[in-house]
């Protein structure tokens, strides 16, 4: 199964979307959050980061659901990094909670990475009125 990581400033704004996420999701569907600095404060932690992306790896795929730009960068210097995952890390092109919510829905129906990155996207042109 695709796994999802949430990657956040804050580790309880990425605690409280991967929870709303797994509600959606299947029970035991991989999906990890990571968010502050190492000392607690706001920021980005390659190590956690790095930490996430390892449970949530099922060999299918890692979505990465980032809220800023410091948490794309940290992404992508782990993506170009890593060699180990056949099927890859990928940062989604959609808003931090909408997208990780619907990319959970899909992923817990057994759609590829490639699937669950589409629908995931869709969703940052979704009006809310």
């Amino acid at each position: 199964m695709v796994g999802i990581v949430i990657v956040s400033h804050s580790l309880k704004a990425a605690e409280g979307i991967r929870e709303i996420a797994a509600e959606m999701g299947k029970p035991g569907q991989p999906i990890t959050a990571a968010g502050g600095s190492e000392d607690g404060r706001l920021g980005i932690d390659l190590d956690k980061v790095e930490a996430a992306i390892e449970a949530a790896d099922k060999d299918d795929g890692v979505v990465l659901f980032v809220d800023l730009g410091s948490a794309i960068i940290c992404a992508d210097m782990i993506k170009n990094e890593r060699k180990l995952n056949k099927k890859g890390i990928y940062v989604a092109d959609a808003p931090v909670l909408e997208g990780a919510v619907i990319a959970a829905v899909e992923a817990s129906l057994g759609s590829p990475v490639e699937k669950v990155l589409e629908v995931a996207a869709k969703v940052k042109n979704m009006p809310k009125l």
